[in-house]
C-alpha cells in the first residue's frame, strides 16, 4: 500500500478501508511513516470525518499494536471510563462496589492533567498505594479479589499513545472518531465483557454541550457493540464538581466515606445508578428496583468498603493508611455575602483553583500536592443566606490565597429566584 495514496483518499472523502486503516497504524507506530505523513491523514480525518466501519477499524487496530488482556474467569468482566472532570472520584466507589456485586474489574487510570483530576494522583494520596503493577500480578488480584485499579502502561495500545501526542501538537484533538476510537481501544485491551462509560458535558468537562456528549456517546457504543462488547453510555452534567470534594487526598476521603455509608449524595447516588446499569445488562431479568436493591446492600453492609481496602493494601498499602491521609496545613472558610438560591457552582474555575493551590498539573512534569483542595458546602439549587459556609479552603501556600478567593468568588452566582437542580444522568445510550 501507498500512505500518500491514503491521504489523497480520505482528503477527497472517501472511505478508508480495513487494510488501509490497519496499514496506516501499524506503520505509524514502528516509525515506518513519518509524523509529517500521519499529520496530514489525521487533518483530513478531522476535517471529512469517519464512517462507523472505518472508527470500528481504527478502533480495532490501535487496540492491536500492544497487549490484549484475556481473562480465564468464571465472573463478567466489566470496565467503566469517564470522560473526566472536576472532583470525579467515581472509581474509587465504582470499581470496588462492582466487585462485591461479584464482577471482575481492572481499570486502568490515569493522572490528571490540567483542571481534571486523575484517579491515579487520588490513589497516590494513599500512602504506599502501588499503581504500577505487573500484568501478571494485575491478574492474579483480579483473579483473587475482583478489582483492581493500576496506572496505563507502553504494554496497551502504544499505537494511540503515539497519535495522541501527535494529535496534541497538530490541532486535530477535536475529532469525534479520534477520540472515541482513542478511548475505546484502551478500554477493550482490557477485555472486558461490559463498558459503561460516563461521558460527561458542561463547564468543567472536555465536552460543552450536551448534543456533542451525545455524539460521542454514540460513537463510542457503536463501536464497543461493533466489536461485540455490550457498551452503554450515560450522559451526565459537569456543569459543577462532583460531590462534596475537589483535591486528591480530600477526594479520597469523600469517596471512603461514601463506601462505609456515612455520606449520601451525588457520588453515591450516581455510583448507585451505574451499578444498576451494569447488573442490568449482565443479566435482563433483573429490573431496575431490584438492581437499585442489590447495589445499596453491599454499601450497607460494608461488603465494597471492604474490598476497597483489600485492593489497597494488596498494592503496597498499610491497613491504617485509610485513616492518615494528608492533610493541609491551613484552612479559610468563605462564605456567601446574599441570601438567595445558589445558581452557578463553575466546575472550570473551581479547577483552576485547584491548579492555583498546587493541586493539579499545568505540565504533565509538575508535582501535585496531595492536601490541597476544597470541601463544597453548598451546591446549585440550595438556599443560602448571607454568612453560610460555602466552601472550605484547604491550602499550604500562604502567598496563593488571596488568588484563590478572588478566583473561587468568580465560580459562585446567587439568584433570588428558586433553581431547579440538575439530574445526575441525562441520557443513556444502548
Amino acid at each position: 500500500m501507498n500512505i500518500v495514496q491514503i491521504i489523497e483518499k480520505k482528503k477527497n472523502n472517501l472511505s478508508l478501508n480495513n487494510d488501509e486503516i490497519k496499514y496506516f497504524i501499524d506503520n505509524y507506530t514502528n516509525s515506518t511513516i513519518p509524523d509529517y505523513q500521519a499529520s496530514a491523514l489525521l487533518m483530513a480525518i478531522c476535517i471529512n470525518g469517519m464512517n462507523s466501519q472505518e472508527t470500528i477499524a481504527l478502533t480495532k487496530s490501535m487496540m492491536e499494536t500492544g497487549e490484549v488482556i484475556s481473562y480465564d474467569l468464571n465472573k463478567t468482566v466489566v470496565d467503566k471510563h469517564s470522560t473526566g472532570g472536576v472532583g470525579d472520584k467515581t472509581s474509587l466507589v465504582l470499581v470496588p462496589l462492582l466487585a462485591s456485586l461479584g464482577f471482575a474489574v481492572s481499570k486502568m487510570s490515569g493522572r490528571g492533567l490540567g483542571y481534571t483530576g486523575g484517579t491515579i494522583d487520588k490513589l497516590s494520596a494513599i500512602e504506599g498505594f502501588d499503581s504500577n503493577i505487573s500484568e501478571e500480578k494485575l491478574a492474579k488480584q483480579v483473579n483473587s479479589i475482583g478489582c483492581a485499579i493500576v496506572a496505563q502502561t507502553n504494554q496497551f495500545v502504544p499505537g494511540d499513545k503515539k497519535i495522541y501526542a501527535l494529535r496534541d501538537v497538530t490541532a486535530t484533538v477535536e475529532s469525534l472518531p479520534l477520540i472515541a476510537s482513542s478511548i475505546m481501544s484502551k478500554k477493550l485491551a482490557l477485555g472486558s465483557d461490559i463498558i459503561i462509560l460516563d461521558v460527561k458535558y458542561g463547564k468543567g468537562a472536555f465536552m460543552h454541550s450536551f448534543e456533542d456528549a451525545k455524539a460521542l456517546a454514540k460513537q463510542m457504543c457503536d463501536i464497543g457493540n461493533g466489536l461485540n462488547k455490550k457498551t452503554i453510555a450515560c450522559i451526565s452534567s459537569m456543569n459543577q464538581p462532583l460531590g462534596i470534594t475537589v483535591g486528591n487526598s480530600l477526594e479520597v476521603k469523600e469517596a471512603v466515606d461514601t463506601l462505609v455509608g456515612q455520606t449520601t449524595g451525588e457520588l453515591r447516588e450516581l455510583c448507585v445508578d451505574l451499578a444498576c446499569q451494569f447488573l442490568i445488562c449482565d443479566d435482563p431479568i433483573i429490573d431496575l428496583a431490584k438492581a437499585k436493591e442489590m447495589v445499596e446492600a453491599k454499601i450497607d453492609d460494608k461488603s465494597a468498603y471492604n474490598l476497597f481496602s483489600q485492593m489497597v493494601q494488596m498494592q503496597g498499602a498499610r491497613a491504617c493508611a485509610l485513616d492518615n491521609l494528608p492533610k493541609s496545613k491551613y484552612t479559610h472558610k468563605l462564605k456567601a455575602n446574599k441570601s438567595g438560591y445558589l445558581e452557578t457552582l463553575d466546575a472550570r474555575l473551581i479547577g483552576d483553583s485547584a491548579i492555583l493551590i498546587g493541586g493539579g498539573r499545568v505540565e504533565k512534569e509538575d508535582e501535585i500536592d496531595l492536601a490541597v483542595g476544597f470541601e463544597i458546602h453548598k451546591k446549585v439549587g440550595d438556599s443560602v443566606v448571607v454568612g453560610d459556609l460555602l466552601i472550605t479552603i484547604h491550602y499550604n501556600q500562604e502567598n496563593k490565597l488571596s488568588e484563590v478567593i478572588s478566583k473561587l468568588e468568580q465560580a459562585y452566582s446567587v439568584s433570588e429566584e428558586i433553581i431547579e437542580k440538575e439530574a445526575l444522568i441525562e441520557d443513556i445510550i444502548k
